[in-house]
């Protein structure tokens, strides 16, 4: 038996400590880990036996800190204060050091011992976390990004304090020119390479972690859609979180409701927009399901909850949403792999680029320029936040949206897909499934006809028989059935006033749906339904094809009923009178034929094929069960949310791509020229923080990811 456990991770500078906490955390037996960068949380599968005290332990032998997530986290602007505070400080004593060193008309007598003055306290205090982290690291036996900056700030600003103190820059009017490239004055000093390093990494990182912030701005709006407090139907106002399932409450008008539940009295509108990204209201009443989280528009309503807390729509929604956030990409996990060993290369880069300019006799400055700017420009923050903080936004824009993107690799099967299956009923459909027809025997009555079967029917959830329970309910009362029994795409029985009822689904050769009423094994007439197709659903069947994607009707309705939806909707393959079992093998012999598909449905009919297919597509109004089998579910019930979604985790995997193609080429650019020496460690510096600002930066682009107009 395993449970899930999570834990929040502090003391993480760079992608390289995330990925030592976890081989360490994968090591013990039985757990599995992934630890994630950009939200600074680690996900463990943990045998029975272990707990998250055991994982904390791991964590801080590692040199870090954890704790189990707090029930209200500390905000990500409360943390960003002391970093702030840093690089206010940093910069306002970095940037005389900087203009002094460029401009040598200013370098007036005594220049140097003002720069001093000024970038010892950003080297010390502004480089503090640089300078504390690598030296636990180091206890550690491990090397990070925070290795390669305080071995580079250290070093140049040691050098300068030998060229000042021992050497001959301290002298009066000594003065020296800035230069882009590796310098070759003997007495150079590098203080604004000390300090303008520090101040830039540090300029980096307080931009990347506002940026982090408002990729993650998506969830945290998510989760405070919930209201704070609740007005129960007897008056008594409590905390939100105190209700219970079967209490009863109030949702006045502008009012949000508290959680799921059951409208018991009171008509109105309620805007969903916030929760499924759909703007038009929907009308409910007495008897319909409502979802908390939604903004009542119009009459007062009491509902009564049916789920609370970690069960409600919006929890899982938001559960589905971090759980997606913490995957890794194929491609990502070769690049932590590169990350983990690629301190100790750049390290060993150094020295060998400090040995080959002292041996070709380029003199001793020129060498240790370059291989400061070696250590300086190889940090590989941007490898990390390459993939999580795309994933961030992505899934945050998504749940805007209405669409709950399941993990990382429903995004890069979204690249592969072909062909997309299309369950009618509820996905091509409304699924408000009518009456529109009885036909008894001759010598029934059609009345009776309905009674019998709108009560066998009340048992059932199948949408045929809802409508049939609904139209007999609006005639009168149904009697109660007993030895109620349902064969999946065959029809339903039970005992009514003691005789036999069955009801066979899908008789019948036209483009409604026949069901035909059994009385003691004895037919007693028909009952014909009819369903509307949405009115988007052409249009969407376009955009599909338009993304390359095939559509193929799958149902289990009669052929003239299936021809007659598809040829509405511009569907030319169809396969009609499929039983449950057999959308599973429909999906199965198109994968034979090397199509990689998608499946798109919403009833328990459909989970295993949603589960079988290479991208499961489960409609948010459908049953928990099909959504639990799904990679990407939709909570608008509109298909173009299905090319919303698809449009979507393209987008987020093509920004991935490019944000990991930019970080490898800027490390695989940048240190041959800082090798050779080409770079001043101070240009060094501000490349590699532009790089990790770049990445973000760019994942940020998915806020603006627009859901296409709904077209009719």
């Amino acid at each position: 038996m395993t449970q899930q456990i999570e834990l929040e991770i502090g003391g993480m500078t760079c992608a390289a400590c995330a990925n030592r906490i976890e081989k360490k955390l994968n090591r013990l037996e039985g757990v599995t880990a992934t630890v994630n960068y950009a939200t600074e949380k680690a996900r463990a599968t943990v045998p029975a036996g272990l707990s998250a005290a055991d994982l904390i332990a791991v964590v801080e032998k590692t040199g870090y800190t954890a704790a189990e997530p707090k029930a209200e986290p500390v905000a990500e602007a409360q943390r960003a204060d002391p970093l702030r505070t840093r690089l206010l400080v940093s910069a306002a004593l970095s940037v005389p050091v900087i203009v002094l060193a460029m401009v040598p008309a200013w370098q007036f007598t005594y220049w140097q011992w003002l720069s001093l003055t000024l970038a010892a306290p950003v080297v010390v205090y502004g480089g503090w976390p640089f300078h504390r982290a690598a030296f636990v690291n180091l206890r550690h036996g491990a090397a990070t990004m925070d290795t390669l900056v305080s071995i580079g700030t250290l070093a140049a600003f040691l050098w300068s304090l030998w060229a000042l103190f021992l050497g001959d820059a301290g002298v009066p009017g000594m003065t020296h020119p800035f230069e882009l490239r590796a310098g070759s004055q003997g007495d150079a000093l590098y203080l604004e390479a000390a300090a303008g390093v520090t101040a830039f990494l540090l300029a980096g990182r307080y931009a990347e972690a506002r940026a982090k912030r408002r990729a993650g701005d998506a969830l945290r709006s998510l989760l405070a859609l919930g209201p704070k407090t609740v007005t129960l139907a007897d008056g008594r106002e409590i905390p939100a979180d105190k209700l219970q399932a079967g209490d009863t409450f109030l949702v006045r008008p502008g009012e949000k409701v508290a959680t799921d539940g059951t409208v018991v009295d009171g008509a109105s509108a309620l805007d969903q927009s916030l929760l499924t990204g759909e703007s038009v209201p929907v009308e409910v009443a007495a008897g319909d399901p409502v979802t908390g989280g939604t903004v009542n528009a119009g009459g007062r309503l009491v509902v009564r909850a049916t789920r609370v807390g970690a069960d409600t729509q919006l929890a899982q929604m938001a559960r589905l949403v971090e759980e997606a956030q913490n995957g890794k990409a194929a491609v990502q996990r070769l690049a932590d792999r590169i990350s983990g060993v690629f301190v100790p290369v750049v390290i060993a880069l150094a020295a060998a680029t400090l040995g080959y300019w002292l041996g070709t006799g380029q003199g001793t400055t020129a060498a240790f320029t370059a291989a400061v700017a070696v250590l300086i420009i190889a940090c590989p923050c941007a490898l990390g936040l390459a993939t999580p903080t795309a994933l961030l936004v992505g899934t945050g824009r998504g749940a805007q949206l209405g669409i709950l993107i399941r993990g990382v690799e429903a995004l890069e099967s979204t690249r592969r897909v072909d062909t997309i299956v299309l369950d009618k009923t509820g996905t091509v459909t409304t699924g408000t499934m009518t009456v529109s027809s009885i036909v008894p025997e001759p010598g029934q009555d059609a009345d009776e006809l309905l009674r019998l079967a709108g009560a066998v029917e009340a048992a059932s959830e199948h949408p045929l028989g809802r409508a049939i329970t609904r139209a007999a309910a609006a005639k009168g009362s149904l009697p109660p059935v007993s030895d109620f029994r349902a064969t999946a795409g065959v029809g339903v029985r039970g005992v009514v006033d003691g005789a036999e009822v069955e009801i066979a689904r899908g008789t019948g050769d036209t483009a409604e749906t026949w069901v035909e009423v059994r009385v003691d094994g004895t037919a007693r007439g028909r009952l014909a339904l009819s369903d509307s197709v949405r009115p988007t659903s052409a249009a969407a069947v376009r955009s599909l094809r338009a993304l390359g994607l095939e559509p193929i009707l799958v149902t289990g309705d009669a052929p003239a009923v299936a021809e007659a939806v598809a040829a509405q909707v511009g569907i030319t393959e169809v396969i009609a009178g499929v039983l449950p079992a057999g959308k599973v093998d429909v999906v199965k012999q198109l994968q034979a034929r090397g199509r990689s598909v998608a499946m798109v449905g919403d009833g328990v009919n459909d989970a295993a094929a949603l589960a079988q297919a290479d991208l499961g597509v489960a409609m948010g109004a459908g049953t928990d069960v099909a959504i639990e089998a799904s990679d990407l579910t939709l909570m608008r019930d509109d298909l173009t949310a299905a090319v919303d979604a698809v449009r979507l985790a393209r987008r987020t995997v093509t920004i991935i791509r490019g944000n990991l193609f930019w970080a490898f080429a800027y490390n695989v650019a940048g240190l041959p020229l800082a090798a050779a020496g080409l770079l001043n460690p101070m240009i060094a510096g501000a490349a590699m923080a532009f790089s990790s600002i770049f990445v973000v930066a760019n994942s940020l682009r998915l806020r603006r990811f627009k859901a296409a107009a709904p077209q009719r």
